[in-house]
C-alpha cells in the first residue's frame, strides 16, 4: 500500500510535477519524450545516460530541470586529460598562523545534486573508474576519508553516438549504473524553427524554481510504495530473462543476435521507472504496459550484441521490440 498521509499530498505530488514539466518547457523545444523519461530517472533516484548528436540543448536541458527544483548544478566536460581528483577533489595544505601545516579536503565539482557528465566517453577508463562509486554508494573516498553526496544526487551524462576517433567506450559495468539510456532525437522543422526564434531573440526564457530538495525526497520516497501485483512483477522478470541467448522461452532475434543479455540492474530499472510512470498517469499501481513502455530506455545499454548482431547492424531497441512482440502473442 502506498503510504502517503492524505490524497491532498498526492495531487500535491502531481501538481509539483506538472509544473517541473511546464517550466522545462519554457526552455526545451520539444523533446517531450525525453523530458519524460528524465523525469522517471530523476523521481526514480536513478542516473542518465544521454545519447545524441552536438547541439541538440542536451546541456541546457539537464541545467534546466536542476533550476526549476532548486538543486546545485555542476558541469563537468569530460576530456582525455582529466584525472579523477579533477572531479572528486583533493586534499590540499593549509598553512596555519605559526608554520603550521594540515590538510583540507577541497571537494570536487562532483559534489553538486545534478552533475552533467558531459561527452563522458572522452575521458580516460581511469577518470570515468571515479564516478563508479559516486553513482552506486553516493560517496567519494579520498584517501583513507569517505564523504557523503549531497542528497538528491544525479550524475546525468552525455555522449556523441557519431564521433569515435579519441573516445573511450563506457565499460559494461559502468553503463549498468545509468537507470536509463535515453536518445536525443533531432528537432523537427517546426521545432527547429522555433529554437531559432528562442534563441536569437533578446528575450531569453528563464525556468523558474517549482520545488525545493525537500520535497523532491518526499516524491521518490513515497512513490516507492506505488503497487507491483505478483502477475506484473513475473511479467518483469521473463522480459528480463529472455534477453538471456541461452533461455528457452527467448525469440530467435535474441538467440541469434545477442551475446548477453541484461543483469539484475535491468529489472530494478524498469521497476523503478514504471512506477513513475504509472503516477504520472494518474494510477497507484503498475501495469506491463508500464512495462513495455520503459523496457526500451532500460534495457538497451545492457544488450550486448554477437559478431554478427553487429554486422548486421541490428538495433538492442529492435530486439527489445521483438522480446515484447513474443510475449504478447503469448498472453
Amino acid at each position: 500500500m502506498i503510504m502517503v498521509e492524505s490524497k491532498a499530498q498526492l495531487e500535491a505530488w502531481g501538481l509539483a510535477i506538472g509544473q517541473m514539466k511546464e517550466q522545462i518547457g519554457r526552455v526545451i523545444v520539444g523533446q517531450d519524450e525525453v523530458i519524460e523519461q528524465l523525469l522517471w530517472c530523476i523521481l526514480a533516484g536513478g542516473h542518465a545516460l544521454l545519447e545524441g548528436i552536438p547541439g541538440l540543448g542536451k546541456t541546457m536541458l539537464v541545467k534546466t530541470i536542476a533550476d526549476t527544483v532548486d538543486l546545485s548544478f555542476a558541469r563537468i566536460q569530460f576530456t582525455p586529460d582529466l584525472m579523477p581528483a579533477d572531479i572528486t577533489g583533493t586534499n590540499v595544505i593549509q598553512f596555519g598562523t605559526q608554520g603550521e601545516t594540515s590538510y583540507k579536503f577541497q571537494k570536487g565539482p562532483l559534489f553538486g545534486h545534478v552533475v552533467l557528465a558531459d561527452e563522458i566517453n572522452r575521458a580516460t577508463p581511469k577518470t570515468q573508474s571515479a564516478l563508479l562509486e559516486a553513482m552506486q554508494e553516493k560517496t567519494v573516498t579520498v584517501g583513507s576519508e569517505t564523504y557523503p553526496l549531497p542528497s538528491p544526487f544525479f550524475v546525468l551524462a552525455t555522449q556523441n553516438p557519431l564521433e569515435q576517433e579519441g573516445t573511450y567506450p563506457l565499460p559494461e559495468a559502468q553503463l549498468d549504473r545509468f537507470l536509463l539510456k535515453i536518445h536525443v532525437t533531432y528537432p523537427t522543422q517546426r521545432e527547429l524553427k522555433e529554437i531559432v526564434l528562442r534563441t536569437t531573440s533578446g528575450r531569453q526564457q528563464i525556468a523558474e524554481k517549482v520545488a525545493d530538495s525537500a520535497l523532491l525526497r518526499d516524491i521518490q520516497s513515497g512513490l516507492k510504495e506505488i503497487l507491483v501485483a505478483d502477475d506484473v512483477l513475473d511479467y518483469a522478470v521473463q522480459l528480463l530473462m529472455n534477453t538471456h541467448p541461452e533461455e528457452a522461452s527467448a525469440p530467435e532475434a535474441v538467440k541469434k543476435y545477442l551475446r548477453f543479455g541484461s543483469g539484475p540492474r535491468g529489472v530494478q530499472s524498469m521497476i523503478a521507472a514504471s512506477k513513475v510512470r504509472a503516477f504520472l498517469a494518474g494510477r497507484y499501481h503498475v501495469s506491463k504496459q508500464d512495462l513495455n513502455t520503459v523496457a526500451i530506455p532500460a534495457l538497451r545499454h545492457r544488450l550486448f550484441l554477437n559478431f554478427e548482431g553487429q554486422a548486421m547492424g541490428i538495433s538492442p531497441d529492435a530486439i527489445i521490440l521483438s522480446i515484447i512482440s513474443a510475449m504478447e502473442k503469448e498472453r
